[in-house]
């Protein structure tokens, strides 16, 4: 495995602090593309859910690397107010990323932090294994988590406004200090 010297002066992990119902995911496309077009690498899933009635809500990650769909949401049936998310579902997923980050991505972008991550599941160990690799980590964080990404992340990260700029400026930044983009123009 190649070894990267990091500058520690730029933190490996970011969190984008959003609202509720604020859509995050085409901010995460933008750095992606922005990122495999200068040929790099990027792993992790974008979340893509269904709102109309037909669908009941479904929940699907698409991987970045391939497209594939995974679904992660459970069918609770009409007027159910528990959370929808399918935690062994989420569990399958996250075990497949964490061996695929033997491929060394120049960066990962996870859906969201939420309360899987915060009790210790969900992607919080291919979290760690990317912060060991120093492999950047992009992702969402809604309000209510944001006290437990801070506990998680420490030093380590940093809360970006829901705003491409900031963000894309983080990515290149983060990206060159863990000596994996040539040209962090």
């Amino acid at each position: 495995m190649e070894e990267h010297m990091t500058d520690l002066a730029i933190p490996l992990q970011a969190a984008i602090r959003v609202e509720k119902d604020r859509p995050v995911d085409d901010i995460f496309e933008a750095v992606a593309e922005l990122l495999m077009a200068k040929g790099l690498v990027v792993a992790g899933f974008l979340q893509r859910e269904c709102t109309d009635g037909a669908c009941c809500g479904r929940i699907e990650l698409e991987d970045l690397a391939g497209g594939e769909r995974h679904l992660i949401s459970q069918a609770l049936g009409p007027g159910a107010r528990g959370c929808r998310l399918d935690p062994q579902a989420l569990a399958n997923v996250a075990g497949r990323l964490l061996s695929g980050l033997e491929k060394d991505p120049d960066l990962l972008i996870l859906n969201r932090f939420g309360k899987g991550e915060a009790e210790g599941q969900g992607f919080r160990a291919v979290m760690e294994e990317a912060c060991a690799r120093d492999i950047p980590v992009l992702i969402a964080v809604r309000e209510s988590y944001v006290e437990a990404w801070e506990r998680f992340a420490g030093d380590l990260g940093l809360l970006l406004p829901p705003d491409r700029g900031p963000v894309l400026d983080w990515v290149r930044r983060a990206v060159a200090a863990a000596g994996r983009l040539r040209d962090a123009a």
